[in-house]
């Protein structure tokens, strides 16, 4: 059970694939629309950073497009390579960490005095944890040769999940609505690394089980 329906994401897929027709055709290679998305999100963390928190959805939305976009290019243009494949994981958790650190530094960095800003700096580091976890348990486990998808917040819902409301709310007043948004992305991240360590425990230890 993914929390982005699988409809949306289909939809969504099929409006890209006249844009990356389009790409392929103008000999754009799959490495530079992953490059690209590492700057759109580098881009987010400053401006999430430096209080422009609008902004900071907004690039990151436009970064998820973008990861989209170099998925679909590789297959279409022929252009897939185990190199592009290591590349645009890399970098999707180098994306990961710049983001809660861009989040971590408006907090830090927060005019006034609030009493639980460090708490968030510290959220904000176990959500850097939690996500690359979830990354982490999915790479093991396809190593093992299983599934690794399995659980309710995959990559697609940490970006949607955090870009959406941050662009339309902001960071709210005196930043609850960030930190909320923060903390409930942690709990998802955290609830998807034991989905995915009792999933693999089924399919080896449980299943030789009497």
């Amino acid at each position: 059970m993914k929390l982005v329906p699988k409809w949306l994401e289909t939809g969504w897929q099929d409006l890209t694939h006249p844009i990356s027709r389009v790409l392929i055709g103008a000999g754009v290679r799959p490495n530079h629309l992953t490059t690209f998305g590492i700057l759109l999100i580098l881009a987010a963390a400053v401006f999430y950073g430096s209080g422009h928190v609008r902004l900071g959805g907004c690039f990151l939305l436009l970064s998820g497009w973008t990861d989209i976009l170099d998925g679909q290019v590789a297959r279409g243009g022929g252009m897939a390579t185990k190199f592009g494949a290591f590349y645009d994981s890399t970098l999707d958790r180098v994306g990961d960490g710049l983001t809660f650190i861009g989040i971590g530094s408006f907090f830090l960095l927060y005019p006034g005095d609030i009493a639980w800003r460090q708490g968030v700096v510290v959220l904000c580091m176990v959500a850097v944890m939690a996500s690359l976890l979830v990354s982490y348990a999915r790479a093991r486990a396809e190593g093992l040769g299983l599934d690794g998808k399995v659980g309710i917040a995959q990559r697609a819902e940490r970006v949607l999940g955090l870009g959406l409301p941050s662009m339309i709310f902001g960071a709210g007043q005196r930043g609850i609505i960030l930190s909320a948004i923060v903390l409930v992305l942690t709990l998802l991240a955290l609830i998807t690394v034991v989905q995915r360590f009792h999933w693999v425990y089924q399919q080896t230890e449980g299943a030789k089980a009497p």
